[in-house]
């Protein structure tokens, strides 16, 4: 079924551009120019968040920090196992994959820690990468507390969904 429902999205468009007497065509190419001129103004912006990223988890950085905050992850319910994933995971989708996988192949997927890792990586975005996408194109300037607002977000559902797991 899912197969269908582009082509069926693409030839319903095309079916009301010729009804309405639209030249698709034109409108088409038009769309593709300003989605290149938004990539050019964006990626800048991506390129520095990406490279961050990799330097964050290349440097081994972001596994001495998860050592380091494992303790106070613990006290809110959140097994040690995992600080690295929540590390990582408001940075990169691809790079919280990796560590998604490491921990279901060490501790397999319906374990404790494997459904919680489900649940964090489930529960939480990709702040720093949509912040840059969002904001890079935005006239607002004043951003302080999006992104301190947005992680407390991330790690409050966190929390919560290791305690229901808990009890569960």
């Amino acid at each position: 079924m899912t197969e269908i429902i582009i082509p069926l999205i693409f030839v319903t468009v095309l079916v009301i551009a010729a009804i309405r007497k639209k030249d698709s065509y034109s409108a088409f190419t038009e769309g593709s120019r300003g989605a290149l001129s938004l990539m050019a103004n964006v990626f800048p912006y991506l390129l520095t968040i990406m490279m961050a990223v990799e330097v964050f988890k290349q440097s081994g950085l972001s596994f001495y920090l998860s050592k380091a905050v494992s303790p106070v992850m613990n006290l809110m319910g959140i097994p040690s196992e995992l600080t690295e994933l929540m590390l990582v995971r408001p940075l990169s989708g691809a790079g919280a994959i990796g560590i998604l996988e490491k921990v279901y192949s060490t501790y397999g997927v319906d374990s404790y820690i494997g459904r919680c890792a489900s649940v964090i990586y489930g529960s939480s975005e990709t702040v720093f990468y949509i912040s840059t996408i969002y904001f890079s194109q935005s006239n607002v300037k004043k951003l302080g507390y999006a992104i301190p607002v947005a992680l407390f977000a991330t790690l409050a559902g966190c929390i919560t969904g290791c305690a229901i797991l808990r009890v569960m």
